[in-house]
């Protein structure tokens, strides 16, 4: 027997509870009636195109999870996915690309919402080169699988724990918010993974500011802070999720060091 589809009241049910949030929460988020709301959820009352997507945008559901809704409610999707080579997103490829160069000589990448890498640059490779599982570094390559895998770059990764820690939360973080069945088996897949034994630094001073990246390399120890960018009014899906991080010099030893990289 074919699966029952799922009506609109139950996507948004979803997504509310997902939230955390009562439907007087998202009333007094959406300006509207509880009772309407509660109408809407049972199917009672069929809201407008506008109220839906305003709905979806106080519970803050990604691009991708709103065309569900609106097909659930009798509208065709809004929001477009492309491949990141279409010629439509040739100038937001262009910005990315600007972005990561200009940070040279210090790393930058680009992932998408699965941690794939999709661009870095030139700083990039001389830090993830001769790892002692190179078929983690052929496409598709997974940033988070690459950097905690025993045989990745977990070894060379001084605060392994304390960075394994940030890691795990930020994709829990992002998966109580996207409920991403492909990010759950990836956490499932870090979390088998060898559990580093805490060092007596596990808890640094965070650079000052925040938890660093400690990188050993053949050029000497790095301490790394990072920054992540997203476009801030996309409408295509894939641009969206798309994330540029940014990696910065904690200390003066390390800037010294990746100026001398992009040297050789």
């Amino acid at each position: 027997m074919a699966p029952t589809a799922r009506s609109l009241g139950d996507h948004l049910r979803e997504w509310r509870q997902r939230r955390r949030m009562s439907q007087l929460d998202l009333a007094l988020e959406a300006d509207i009636s509880q009772r309407h709301l509660s109408f809407i959820e049972s199917g009672r009352s069929t809201p407008s195109r506008d109220m839906l997507l305003h709905l979806a945008e106080r519970l803050g559901v990604p691009l991708r999870d709103r065309n569900p809704l609106l097909l659930a409610a009798g509208f065709a999707p809004v929001f477009t996915e492309r491949a990141l080579d279409d010629p439509a997103l040739e100038p937001a490829r262009r910005a990315i690309d600007m972005v990561l160069k200009a940070h040279q000589p210090f790393p930058a990448l680009a992932i998408d919402r699965h941690w794939t890498l999709v661009a870095s640059n030139a700083a990039l490779a001389p830090l993830i080169s001769g790892i002692a599982d190179p078929s983690l570094l052929e496409p598709p390559v997974n940033l988070l699988r690459l950097s905690l895998h025993p045989q990745g770059l977990a070894p060379r990764i001084a605060n392994l724990p304390e960075w394994r820690a940030h890691l795990i939360d930020r994709l829990r973080q992002q998966i109580s918010a996207s409920g991403d069945p492909v990010l759950e088996r990836l956490l499932k897949e870090l979390l088998s993974y060898p559990v580093p034994e805490a060092a007596n630094d596990a808890h640094s001073d965070h650079a000052g500011i925040a938890v660093p990246l400690k990188l050993s390399t053949k050029a000497g120890p790095l301490s790394l802070i990072s920054t992540t960018t997203v476009f801030g009014t996309p409408v295509d899906i894939t641009l969206s999720e798309l994330a540029v991080e940014s990696f910065f010099p904690a200390d003066e030893e390390t800037a010294a060091i990746l100026r001398g990289l992009s040297l050789n």
